[in-house]
């Protein structure tokens, strides 16, 4: 398949997603209270159950993480661009953040990649202080990984390699924001201002003391 065809079909799901989210916020009135009938309304069927594996080694569930807002974001560790950009737009808007705000996010990495984002690949690339404090990196069977990509609407695909058998994932690149009980918030494109992420993730935290 050509190859822009094939980034039309890989970005057409991600845009139309966008759209649907911005058409959902643009009834008139304040931001916020725009933003907050979005959360509370029910009708966004994004996330959902999991199993899959951090960077110790360890299973864990969308339980692992009750009582944290989860910010997530879907790519790989080979990733040469848009991935490692988007982790640094997640720790520079996390680093504006105060001690007890920071304390209540947990971000998250998971793979679209995982015949080659092995445990101890994840661990290593998570380490890199270019991403936020604290970041899981998470990975899986091929299997569990397409299902809880289908539960956010994550679209990838393996692109062709150049015959050495290196080669690249094709993914849709949205930051998701989840609440404590794993419920969908809000969403962001990768090239987000932290600035703007970070305030809406104060704003969040401020509409739900905990």
């Amino acid at each position: 398949m050509p190859r822009p065809m094939l980034w039309l079909l890989i970005a057409a799901p991600t845009l139309v997603l966008i759209l649907v989210f911005t058409l959902l916020l643009s009834n008139g009135g304040d931001t916020r209270e725009r933003r907050a009938a979005v959360r509370t309304s029910g009708e966004a069927q994004i996330g959902g159950p999991f199993t899959l594996v951090d960077q110790t080694g360890a299973t864990v569930t969308q339980e692992t993480y009750a009582g944290k807002a989860m910010l997530i974001y879907f790519g790989y560790t080979y990733c040469p661009d848009v991935c490692p950009f988007s982790l640094q737009v997640m720790a520079a808007a996390l680093d504006q953040m105060d001690t007890d705000e920071r304390a209540r996010i947990q971000p998250i990495l998971i793979t679209v990649d995982s015949e080659r984002d092995t445990v101890e690949q994840m661990a290593s690339y998570v380490a890199s202080p270019a991403f936020p404090d604290g970041l899981v990196g998470l990975t899986g069977t091929e299997e569990q990984i397409a299902t809880v990509a289908r539960a956010y609407r994550v679209v990838y695909q393996r692109a062709e390699d150049d015959g050495s058998g290196d080669y690249l994932m094709d993914h849709s690149s949205i930051i998701y924001l989840m609440d404590d009980d794993g419920t969908f918030v809000d969403v962001f494109t990768s090239g987000v201002d932290p600035r703007d992420l970070a305030s809406r993730l104060q704003d969040f935290l401020e509409e739900n003391p905990g």
